[in-house]
């Protein structure tokens, strides 16, 4: 049996670096690299589960021609050439008669390799198509807040742990999604870490929890600025690192703290307001404290502002400056890689942009001209966007030509007039770039696809061929393409590429305290950035004015996150995990299932103006009175009814055009079919 060194490519911060075992060309197991000092030797509960994945009888195999309605399901299977020439043949008839804005194409997030996700934005970018703002569904409007507060540069190094005295995990579910990173604080716990989590539900994480704040959703940035006002009021500032390091403060200070008082802020997020000033006071005579930020947090009205306020937070203490201290929302783009070779190979510099969060906004109405072709891979918007139904009804289209690459033939490929059959990771070789720590590593492919499953990377280079497109990416191996890629790479001899190329991981963190990459060079509080956008220059909390309005006509508001088995519907297609998570569910208080002589096991119907989804209760004081939590994003195969991002509207967040999720209200009811 033999050992081969990859590299987990799923949708997650830790990026684990793996051992898979092969005997005879067939993946046996797939287990942790002992041999990564973050990821520690150690696959996550689901990546454990990857050789039932690649495996799974569910996948395709051959290319697939749509003979049915559209999101009937009905295929026969074709040959590759077949459905290449087709859908090539279209394209340029198209073109020809709608210009290239016509197209649309786009691969996300399901495929985390450098490569494999690029090359396929690299061919529409080439073709002039319609380019997609991809990422807004999921942290466009967190980076926009980060960057506008610390510029477009990683936080905290999280193997600095080892130096807190307190860690502040904000909005996220560490165990569920950052798990190595709970692993390192759990080992520093036993010295004395202090953990805090400031989350609306009891989270796994929040449960683990020296202490939880169950804040009101969408209330983030006023407990941010009443800890700062605390930590004023009572001298725990430093005073010489905000002079010299940060710009603004001091209008902060003048203009916005006073009115963030202990017990107006506890009016605010539901807290006490003693733990108000019991925060602030832990945070202020911390040596170290450390701030892990949730995306999560960022998905809704005011969401800039909640992912603002908190990251500012240790320049108030100086916590940046110290080992340890300050905050971590990504790694960021800390290599420097030119990776335009796959993204932009050639095409315009610019051109029409669709964002993510309004897919099916800009399918149905978008002229001059409209979308008459649709191409998706690594992603499944038909379950994943907000406003879904919105989605649903674009694809439903019949003079919407749509290609799908997928592994599965999921709700968004049942749309589809061709299926391709896509590789899974463990069937490619790329270069992947953790977003949660700062290490790059070279995954080599572990096994052949099964029958005529094929990369992200090949179908691009077929497809850039009988579109005449011939860009060096488009005919290059992987290899040869990495190696463009690191040409010209500063100062940086760890990553010549004959040694990434050996397929270890290689670590290249930033020294010394955290540095600002923002116009002043500094922390801003004050952003003249932000204030040049129309956009509040200082971080601010007010009711959100549409929140209001539907919190007056649905009792409930929505939260969603990962669930632990099934986070994101990649991993639909393990049935031993879809097992494990159980069936698709909806968590109520005791108290608000009561109140609607509902029970525990019981079908509901969550639903609003925009649409019912059907679900199975959970009833659990996990969560808050006022809160219908919907763990994961489901399919409609395993739900009573729908996916739970109909209920979603597509508007856009403060910051950054982002999604908006956890700004949707509901009612929740028995299920009468």
């Amino acid at each position: 049996m033999a050992t081969i060194r990859s590299v987990c490519a799923h949708d997650c911060p830790d990026q684990c670096s793996l051992w898979v075992d092969v005997e005879e060309g067939r993946i046996q197991r797939v287990r942790g690299d002992p041999d990564h000092p973050f990821t520690a030797g150690f696959a996550c509960g689901k990546t454990h589960h990857d050789t039932e994945l690649v495996l799974s009888p569910e996948r395709l195999t051959t290319p697939l021609r749509r003979i049915g309605p559209k999101g009937a399901a009905r295929f026969t299977p074709v040959g590759w050439d077949e459905a290449l020439d087709a859908i090539a043949a279209r394209w340029r008839a198209i073109i020809d008669e709608s210009g290239p804005l016509a197209l649309l194409g786009y691969a996300y997030s399901a495929h985390g390799g450098i490569m494999n996700r690029g090359l396929v934005n690299g061919l529409f970018h080439a073709l002039g198509a319609s380019r997609l703002e991809a990422g807004t569904v999921c942290d466009s409007c967190a980076a926009a807040a980060w960057h506008a507060t610390l510029g477009p540069i990683g936080g905290a190094d999280p193997e600095s742990i080892v130096h807190s005295d307190l860690l502040v995990s904000w909005g996220c579910d560490l165990v569920t999604t950052n798990v190595h990173f709970w692993a390192k604080i759990a080992a520093e716990r036993r010295r004395g870490l202090q953990v805090v989590v400031v989350e609306p539900r009891r989270s796994r994480t929040a449960k683990l929890a020296d202490w939880h704040l169950p804040i009101r959703i969408g209330t983030d940035a006023a407990l941010a600025l009443g800890v700062m006002h605390v930590l004023v009021r009572d001298g725990l500032c430093d005073r010489r690192y905000l002079a010299e390091r940060t710009l603004g403060f001091e209008r902060l200070e003048a203009e916005v703290l006073p009115r963030f008082e202990p017990d107006r802020v506890a009016a605010i997020t539901g807290l006490a307001a003693a733990d108000v000033e019991r925060l602030a006071v832990l945070y202020g005579n911390s040596r170290a404290p450390f701030i892990r930020l949730g995306t999560g947090m960022s998905r809704l009205a005011q969401g800039g502002q909640a992912v603002r306020a908190v990251a500012l937070l240790p320049g108030v203490t100086g916590a940046y400056a110290r080992p340890g201290g300050g905050a971590l929302l990504f790694t960021g783009n800390f290599l420097d890689l030119d990776t335009a070779v796959v993204n932009a190979p050639s095409g315009p510099a610019d051109t029409r942009r669709i964002n993510h969060s309004q897919l099916g906004r800009a399918l149905l109405e978008l002229e001059d001209p409209p979308i008459r072709a649709l191409f998706v891979a690594a992603n499944n918007p038909a379950v994943t966007c907000p406003d879904a139904g919105k989605v649903r009804e674009a694809l439903r289209r019949e003079d919407l030509f749509t290609v799908v690459h997928d592994p599965f033939l999921s709700i968004t490929a049942r749309h589809a007039d061709f299926v391709l059959p896509a590789a899974l990771y463990l069937e490619t070789e790329d270069l992947y770039r953790s977003y949660g720590s700062y290490y790059v590593q070279y995954g080599a492919r572990a096994a052949a696809a099964p029958g005529g499953a094929r990369s992200n990377l090949w179908v691009a280079q077929a497809l850039a061929a009988r579109m005449g497109l011939t860009d060096p990416a488009f005919r290059l191996t992987e290899r040869e393409i990495l190696r463009e890629m690191l040409r010209g790479v500063p100062g940086a001899s760890a990553l010549d590429p004959d040694t990434v190329l050996a397929g270890r991981p290689i670590r290249i963190a930033p020294v010394g305290e955290q540095s600002f990459r923002t116009p002043s060079g500094k922390l801003e509080f004050y952003s003249q950035s932000l204030a040049d956008e129309g956009l509040p220059p200082m971080p601010d909390w007010h009711p959100d004015l549409e929140e209001t309005r539907d919190a007056g006509r649905w009792p409930l508001r929505l939260l969603t996150g990962p669930g632990f088995f099934q986070p994101h519907s990649v991993y639909a297609g393990v049935a031993s995990l879809r097992m494990r998570e159980g069936s698709p569910v909806c968590v109520l208080h005791p108290v608000e299932a009561r109140a609607r002589d509902l029970r525990d096991g019981q079908r509901v119907r969550a639903a609003n103006d925009r649409a019912s989804v059907g679900l199975v209760l959970q009833v659990s004081d996990d969560v808050p009175p006022g809160i219908a939590f919907v763990p994961g994003q489901r399919g409609d195969d395993e739900t009573v009814f729908g996916t739970v991002n109909l209920l979603c509207a597509d508007r856009y967040s403060d910051f950054g055009d982002g999604a908006t999720y956890q700004s949707t209200w509901l009612e929740v009811t028995a299920w009468a079919g």
